[in-house]
């Protein structure tokens, strides 16, 4: 059996993306390794990996498939990253408990194909340079809209003032600034809680594999 192809991982919450990588070096022996569509160490779920020169010439293949998340937001409060990992404040005006109805209209809202502004800390470049570099200088750089698709929202859970939300959407979209858009349209506030990425394109998390189950004597079974 060949030693390089892809590996479907199922990322759990603390590691970043890279830590990934750099445990699969240490499992397979491989130093070429790499990732396609980077999620935060606070985010868990499907993260496919390429093992070997050939295969990460290829990741290319995965960047324009769409995905699927399930996103907790926290009403009520902002963040200035948009996620639990930022500078928390409450919302300036006062604000009541939101009714399911109109938490269900305003998710509709953002079904469709739309600008998206990408949001200071991310991983996107401006100029050759990360914005979330940029950003945790204190700098704020003009973006260019994207533009992106969320073909569905649906409603999950509603407790307020937790939200639980599926999100079925193209390449490029940036949850947490989905989460903090929801929250100025609904006047109260919202940041991204908790990030669970489900699929990338036909690759589900029910056939991903937790990294802490590959062995240098497995790791080629769980590979395509």
């Amino acid at each position: 059996m060949a030693s390089q192809g892809f590996i479907v991982i199922n990322k759990t919450v603390g590691p970043t993306s890279h830590d990934i990588v750099n445990q699969l070096r240490r499992i397979t022996g491989i130093k070429k390794i790499g990732h396609a569509g980077t999620l935060d160490p606070f985010a868990e779920g499907v993260l496919i990996v390429a093992i070997g020169r050939e295969a990460t010439k290829e990741m290319g293949k995965f960047a324009k498939l769409d995905k699927e998340y399930i996103a907790t937001l926290r009403l009520g409060f902002t963040s200035d990253t948009f996620d639990c990992t930022g500078r928390m404040s409450s919302w300036p005006q006062t604000i009541k408990k939101i009714g399911v109805d109109e938490v269900k209209n305003v998710l509709q809202q953002f079904v469709g194909e739309q600008d998206q502004l990408p949001p200071m800390f991310s991983a996107k470049k401006v100029n050759g340079k990360k914005l979330y570099e940029l950003a945790r200088k204190g700098k704020v750089v003009e973006r260019k809209l994207s533009r992106i698709n969320i073909y569905d929202i649906e409603l999950l859970k509603y407790d307020w003032p937790i939200l639980e939300i599926k999100i079925a959407c193209s390449t490029g979209t940036y949850i947490r600034a989905l989460a903090n858009d929801i929250g100025e349209r609904l006047n109260c506030g919202s940041y991204l809680e908790k990030l669970k990425r489900i699929s990338v394109g036909p690759y589900n998390i029910a056939a991903a594999v937790d990294v802490k189950n590959l062995s240098a004597t497995n790791w080629q079974d769980f590979s395509f």
